[in-house]
Formats: structure tokens, sequence, C-alpha cells
């Protein structure tokens, strides 16, 4: 699948994008964060915020426990402020 990181995200990774593939045992937006977690010290930094990182699955919003099975894209942003 395609991972797709905005804004802050982006800029803690170092990616815009990449293709991963989560291993097995990995079915939800909170378990993919979790495995990125895992990935470096840049993926931790970047989603440290745990739960207030939002995700869209296909370009739909989706709740940390949303499955992420034949997801073709997976997107990350900080949560935005409006005013």
């Amino acid at each position: 699948m395609k991972l797709l990181y905005f804004a802050w995200v982006r800029e803690r990774v170092g990616l815009a994008e990449e293709e991963a593939e989560a291993p097995a045992g990995v079915g939800t937006v909170a378990e993919l964060i979790d495995w990125l977690r895992g990935r470096g010290p840049e993926y931790e930094h970047a989603f440290e915020a745990g739960p207030a990182i939002r995700a869209a699955i296909d370009k739909r919003h989706a709740r940390p426990d949303a499955p992420i099975a034949g997801a073709r894209e997976i997107a990350f942003f900080p949560p935005m402020t409006g005013g």
C-alpha cells in the first residue's frame, strides 16, 4: 500500500510518500501507527502524538480502529485547528 505523510508528519519522517506492506497482525490504523513508530527514530518522532495523528484510508477519514485490509492508500496528517 502507499503511505502518504502530510505537514509535520512528512517533515519528521523525511518522506512525502512510500510503499510499504504491514506485517501480519497489523490490521487497524492504530496498529499501523504502532508498527511505523518502531521503524526508526524519525518515525517515532513523527508518530509520537499517537491517537492525535489523523488518517485517511483511500481518501476517506478513518478512525484508529478502522481496518486497513485492502487499502490502496493511507494518508497521515496532524490534527488541524480552525479559526
